[in-house]
This record gives structure tokens, C-alpha cells and sequence, in this order.
């Protein structure tokens, strides 16, 4: 789906997938049981997500990625760990349909998309060690995925952004409890990721957020004294290699959200909080201004470690 941008002179015709002007979606999660719900929530009014469909595995910590016509989970925990990508329409309410298989089954993986090729980052192939792959597939074709490049540091539970023409993975596991790290990778070829600067918090568990200009990491679990989750909203500007600046809080301090993107505004959905409650909430915070979240609605389940998907 293209949107418009009116210029004086002109019309410019841009079709980003890492932002919607419809819906946003949330597929799969922990309620502590994993999960096989698709919900969908709408951005032109604030209101409650309903139940739209079921994912083809129930499972946790998988990455979502979002094409012009459909939402994929990828990976994640069921328990066990999941290869599986699946696809859902964007056009009808309706269940997933499995259209291919990642190359490594991990959990704790991020979510990019760019105008052609979903992304799968990182992970965990417990018992095995944590991933630095990055993985791409076609959203033309049902096919598997390829391995295209590395992140610079394995690692899990991080979150994804887009730009136009690059993918980013930012905070993170691995042996140490939380990265402020923010890699960098691509579109354009397949290639490794560079790291292009730090989050204000080392942090895992938080979710991503996409404008035009800048990506946005908010929420996580930070190790810093007194450790537990966090309200922290991070922007970073994409025209530039740059560290990110807090520009906000949402309303509850919690990890394991997932992040959704409209065109004006970022969305923050469900995750658990420091006492353990699985939380059903949906934050909004704008793009056009540094402001703190607003909780705009409930998830139709409280849970936790959710994929996040847009139209």
C-alpha cells in the first residue's frame, strides 16, 4: 500500500513497509503459555485489539516483519525452538499459513523489512550458542530463507528497525544481561552489520519503532542499578551514524513488548512488568514531537514476548 507525500511542486509516491496508515498487528506471545493469536488493532482511532486469526505454531520471542500485502512470524519459542515463517493476509481476517523455513530454528530473533525481503537478526539456538546471523526471504515468493550476513555481536532479545535502506538490531543478550549496541546493515546487498552507535541504556527485551527519519527503541530489561524493566523511549536518526537520545517514557516500565509503526506515531504493545505480570496495555507516542507514550488501548491477551506487524 503506497502512501503520498504532496509536496509544493510534486506528488511523491513511497511505499515503506516498516510503517502502515491502517493497523497494527501483534502475532503470537507468552500469556506464560505460548500463544498462536493474531490480533489487530487500528491507528486511525484509539481503541482495543481484536482476535483476526491464528499463527500456524503457538510460540514466544519471534521476529515479525511486514510486506504491503502481509504479516510474517518467524522463528521463536514454543516450547522448543521454530524455523517456521509464517504469513498472514493483511486484506482479510485469516490464519497464518507456514511459507518457509529460516536457516537456523532460534528464539529471542528481531524483525526488519524492506520493500522487497523480510529479515530475521540474531537469536538464541539454545542449547547451542546465540546467533549473529541475519537471514533475508523473498516476500514475492514463498521461499526459505538465506543466510546474508552477521550482526557484530551474537546475541538475543533485541529489537529492529527499518529505514528505507538499511535494517538495524539494537541492545540485546549474551553473556553479558544488556548491550546498548546499534548495528546497521543493507538492503541494497548482502553484507555484515557495522555498529553505528549506543542506546542511552544497555538493555534486552525492549521493541522497535520505525519513523522516516529515525528509529526508536523503547522499553527492555536494563541491568543497570536498580536492574528491572524500563519506560525508557530511545530515537536515533537514520540520515546519520549517531548514538540515541531518551526522548520519552511509556507508562509502564516493562521487557518483552512488541512495536508497531504507523506513519505518525509509535506503538508499544503488551510485555511483562517487574513484579511479573504479563501486561495487555498499548502504548502511542508521536513522531513529530519528544513526548511520553499514551496508552491507547488493550491487547485481547496480557502477554509477553510478542511479534509486532503493520499495514
Amino acid at each position: 500500500m503506497a502512501h503520498i507525500n504532496i509536496k509544493s511542486d510534486r506528488i511523491e509516491y513511497f511505499d515503506p513497509k516498516f510503517q502502515g496508515i491502517v493497523s497494527g498487528y501483534i502475532s503470537g506471545g507468552a500469556t506464560p503459555a505460548a500463544t498462536n493469536v493474531i490480533e489487530k488493532f487500528p491507528f486511525a482511532t484509539d481503541a482495543n485489539a481484536t482476535d483476526v486469526g491464528d499463527l500456524t505454531q503457538s510460540r514466544s520471542t519471534a521476529s515479525g516483519q511486514s510486506s504491503s500485502e502481509s504479516g510474517y512470524t518467524s522463528g521463536g519459542n514454543l516450547p522448543g525452538l521454530s524455523n517456521v515463517v509464517d504469513k498472514f493476509p493483511f486484506s482479510a481476517d485469516s490464519n497464518a499459513t507456514d511459507v518457509g523455513d529460516l536457516t537456523q530454528a532460534r528464539y529471542g530473533l528481531t524483525g526488519q523489512s524492506s520493500s522487497v525481503s523480510g529479515y530475521s537478526s540474531g537469536g538464541d539456538t539454545f542449547p547451542g550458542p546465540f546467533s549473529n546471523t541475519i537471514d533475508k526471504f523473498s516476500f514475492s515468493a514463498d521461499a526459505n530463507a538465506t543466510d546474508v550476513g552477521n550482526l557484530t555481536l551474537s546475541r538475543q532479545s533485541a529489537s529492529g528497525q527499518s529505514s528505507t535502506i538499511s535494517g538495524y538490531t539494537t541492545g540485546g543478550f549474551n553473556f553479558t544481561p544488556g548491550l546498548n549496541i546499534i548495528d546497521k546493515f543493507p538492503f541494497s546487498s548482502d553484507a555484515n552489520a557495522t555498529d553505528v552507535g549506543d542506546l542511552t541504556q544497555a538493555r534486552s527485551g525492549p521493541t522497535g519503532q520505525s519513523s522516516t527519519e529515525s528509529g526508536y527503541t523503547s522499553g527492555g530489561f536494563s541491568p543497570a542499578a536498580p536492574a528491572g524493566p524500563s519506560t525508557t523511549v530511545d530515537k536515533f536518526p537514520f540520515s546519520s551514524d549517531a548514538n540515541a537520545t531518551d526522548v520519552g517514557d511509556l507508562t509502564q516500565a516493562r521487557s518483552g513488548p512488541a512495536g508497531q509503526s504507523s506513519t505518525v506515531s509509535g506503538y508499544t504493545s503488551g510485555g511483562i512488568l517487574p513484579s511479573n505480570v504479563y501486561v495487555n496495555v498499548i502504548d502511542k507516542f508521536p513522531f513529530s514531537a519528544d513526548a511520553n507514550a499514551t496508552d491507547v488501548g488493550d491487547l485481547t491477551q496480557s502477554k509477553s514476548g510478542i511479534a509486532g506487524q503493520q499495514i
